[in-house]
């Protein structure tokens, strides 16, 4: 991939998992955002970001909005996912995250939706980067076996990354146990 072309951030797929649900108002959002049992264990975002990655969302076609009168008071702008945005959405909820530095935010955040669509929309995800961790654990394995005695230390950061994927697939043993207690 270019340097020169942008990865959209998993913020604004989230966003549009809010709006999944039901069209809202901004600050509705910001509030979803703010629960302290959902993504805001994950990370944080600021009223002011959230409205200029609306905005962003509306000018790419994934969202629309209108203003809405109300009797008390200010008019409030509705924002509301079109099918380009549904259709984006529902990409990125069902994929894999493609390395396990991202595991720790994208990858959250993608079950935590997942879980949202349903039961089995979470254990197909869970199946499909289970998939995706064994495939960087083969790889890690091989180099870390061509480099043992040629390049100590890269050995020693491959072992890590070994480490790392075998505990994030312990972690997925673990989701899975969970959607089957609830």
């Amino acid at each position: 991939m270019s340097p020169m072309v942008r990865t959209p951030l998993t913020i604004e797929h989230a966003l549009l998992g809010f709006l999944r649900r039901r069209p809202m108002h901004g600050y509705e959002i910001h509030q979803q955002l703010r629960d302290p049992t959902g993504l805001w264990l994950v990370w944080r975002l600021k009223q002011s970001q959230l409205y200029a990655l609306l905005a962003k969302l509306e000018e790419e076609g994934h969202i629309t909005s209108a203003l809405r009168a109300r009797e008390t008071g200010p008019t409030r702008r509705v924002y509301r996912l079109t099918k380009s945005g549904r259709d984006r959405f529902l990409d990125w909820v069902k994929t894999p995250v493609p390395h396990g530095r991202e595991v720790r935010q994208e990858f959250l955040a993608k079950f935590f939706f997942a879980q949202c669509e349903n039961r089995l929309a979470a254990k197909q995800l869970l199946r499909r980067q289970r998939a995706a961790c064994r495939e960087w654990l083969l790889a890690q394995r091989t180099r870390a076996d061509d480099v043992r005695d040629s390049q100590p230390f890269e050995w020693l950061v491959r072992q890590f990354r070994i480490g790392q994927i075998e505990a994030i697939l312990d972690w997925l043993d673990t989701c899975e146990q969970l959607l089957k207690s609830i």
